[in-house]
């Protein structure tokens, strides 16, 4: 990394060092050259040298996204929804940029466009995945960028959290409507959806031997959060699973795929004349029955998945007659 070359009489000291500009010094004596690289050294450990401008001229932000996109992305369980996320992007001016022109207020002025046709939660999400693409940048691929501008961007408040709660006159228009439906299994996924608060992936990758009969539990070994958990299965989830099995022969509980599913609910809200209905929505359905049965949030965080007891009250929206009723 040092180099030392003596000139004239003098040492002359040159450091060098792959994503920093190239640093020299001329120095007296042998021993002020040594001592003066050693201190280079130690700065070039520590990420302290300047950083040569030059070579963060060949990265561009669409470099770094596509390589954070085929390396990480293709390893989470949101990787289908963050290849759109990310390739998306990729289309933007902003990717077109090097890394050594880009800047906090270019990822500022993005925002302030992007909230005129998506909600606040859905920026924070591209700037999530794309501030951890500068974070792997600068400690894991030795690309030499000095700061994550997207840090120096405020996270913004998410006021339209979605409350929706599915209506029991609603929940009977679903019941009613799916005798016509090709996928069977419709009906058992709505209501176990409701019975444990599964998201629905984790319904879809449900296998029989994660269901334990005589304890009443369901093992759920891979969650979106990363972490596995056990829940306990009510009275009526035991039924649903236990009718299922009757008629199912592989190694699956459902035997279909989430695109499948997708588009039969979309049929179905649509074929009931549902509106602003997620399926999603009934595992926030679920979590609100779970509190208003009276479980601590300890429960419901145990069932439901949380890590973060904060995030349960997004879902939970208690009706203040039935707490009139505990008090």
């Amino acid at each position: 990394m040092a180099t030392i070359r003596k000139r004239a009489g003098k040492y002359q000291v040159q450091i060098r060092r792959k994503g920093s500009a190239t640093i020299s010094k001329t120095c007296a004596t042998r021993n002020e050259a040594e001592t003066w690289a050693r201190l280079m050294e130690t700065k070039a450990y520590t990420g302290d040298l300047p950083v040569s401008l030059r070579l963060l001229d060949e990265y561009t932000v669409a470099h770094m996204l596509i390589k954070y996109r085929d390396e990480v992305t293709i390893k989470k369980l949101s990787a289908n929804s963050e290849f759109y996320i990310i390739n998306a992007f990729l289309k933007t001016s902003i990717a077109a940029l090097a890394l050594s022109n880009v800047t906090a207020g270019h990822f500022s002025s993005y925002r302030e466009t992007r909230l005129k046709t998506v909600k606040a939660g859905t920026v924070n999400r591209e700037f999530q995945i794309i501030r951890h693409a500068f974070d792997m940048a600068q400690s894991e691929w030795n690309i030499p960028i000095k700061f994550n501008p997207i840090l120096k961007i405020k996270k913004l408040k998410v006021k339209d959290a979605r409350t929706r709660r599915l209506y029991s006159f609603e929940y009977e228009l679903l019941i009613s409507n799916m005798g016509i439906m090709r996928n069977t299994f419709m009906r058992p996924i709505i209501d176990l959806a409701l019975e444990t608060a599964m998201r629905r992936g984790e319904i879809l990758a449900l296998k029989w031997r994660d269901i334990n009969w005589n304890k009443r539990t369901l093992h759920i070994p891979i969650s979106k959060n990363g972490h596995s958990r056990t829940i306990p299965l009510s009275t009526y989830a035991l039924e649903i699973l236990k009718l299922i099995e009757k008629d199912c022969a592989g190694d699956k509980v459902f035997n279909t795929t989430a695109s499948a599913v997708q588009q039969s609910w979309q049929r179905l809200v649509k074929r009931c004349g549902i509106t602003d209905l997620h399926f999603h929505d009934l595992r926030h359905e679920a979590i609100s029955r779970l509190f208003e049965k009276g479980l601590s949030i300890a429960e419901v965080a145990l069932i439901s998945g949380h890590r973060d007891f904060k995030m349960l009250f997004r879902y939970t929206h208690l009706k203040a007659e039935d707490i009139v009723k505990k008090i």
